[in-house]
């Protein structure tokens, strides 16, 4: 076969897992030393908590693909979903090499990258993600309101990231700072148009808000006043939400959707 051929490199023997996305080291040219007087399991520990927000909220973005209110909207949220797919996967493989004992037992000759064995191989009860984000999605208004809670919050952790000592969690936080500054963005405008839109529009968003506020206790940083203050809504009067569990049992029927394929396959290559 020619070797400027297309399948060519199918037919090298350098087999990848077949389900990765990208076969790059994703931390090539960051210093990855923990830095002194950073203590490696808790950096671990806040690293995967980080990226277990990100990878499972992204995989409730996926679910409005095909399904938003129209193309722009849907091409919006699916962006979204990538971009903290891409902070998932930094931040699970930085809690990988800080803490390796967080890697779940694979067969022995597997291919699967750290990332991806953090993501697909772990029972519900060893994820750390926040209920805010493992929730349904409930309407368009409802994914709006969640949305702006959550990138809020996200946003003002992720600057401070910026004099974190950790390299990696540096360079995360650059990047991520301005998509969380979209996503805070995208978000806000739409809060507003359908808090001030008709009277079906805003009857949902305050409906949505209420339904998710229980869980935004579960954050330490609000959303904007100035939101609040430009959509004409308040902030609602709702208890947080009760239960001692970390999770519901969304989470673990997410779970088997997203890591179905992955598990059946797990020495799958290509």
């Amino acid at each position: 076969m020619d070797e400027d051929s297309v399948y060519a490199g199918l037919l090298v023997n350098d087999a990848h897992w077949a389900f990765g996305t990208d076969f790059d080291d994703p931390l090539a040219g960051i210093d990855a030393t923990i830095p002194e007087g950073v203590e490696p399991r808790e950096l671990a520990a806040y690293c995967l908590r980080l990226g277990d927000d990100a990878l499972v909220l992204s995989h409730r973005l996926t679910e409005w693909c095909s399904r938003a209110p129209d193309l722009e909207e849907d091409v919006a949220l699916a962006n979204i979903a990538l971009d903290l797919l891409g902070q998932a996967r930094l931040l699970l493989i930085r809690a990988a090499t800080a803490d390796p004992s967080l890697l779940p037992t694979l067969p022995e000759g597997s291919p699967v990258p750290p990332e991806d064995a953090l993501a697909f191989f772990r029972d519900a009860e060893e994820f750390r993600n926040r209920r805010l984000v493992e929730l349904p999605n409930g309407d368009f208004a409802e994914t709006v309101a969640r949305l702006l809670v959550f990138s809020a919050h996200r946003l003002a952790t992720f600057e401070e990231l910026l004099d974190h000592p950790d390299a990696v969690l540096r360079a995360v936080g650059e990047k991520g700072v301005k998509e969380l500054a979209y996503h805070r963005d995208w978000s806000a405008r739409w809060f507003v148009t359908l808090a001030r839109g008709t009277d079906e529009s805003r009857r949902r968003l305050v409906q949505g808000l209420e339904r998710i506020w229980g869980y935004a206790n579960e954050l330490d940083t609000p959303v904007p006043a100035a939101v609040f203050a430009a959509a004409g809504v308040e902030r609602p009067d709702v208890p947080a939400a009760s239960g001692s569990d970390p999770h519901t049992e969304a989470l673990s029927q997410l779970l088997a959707e997203m890591q179905s394929v992955a598990r059946a396959h797990p020495l799958g290559v290509w």
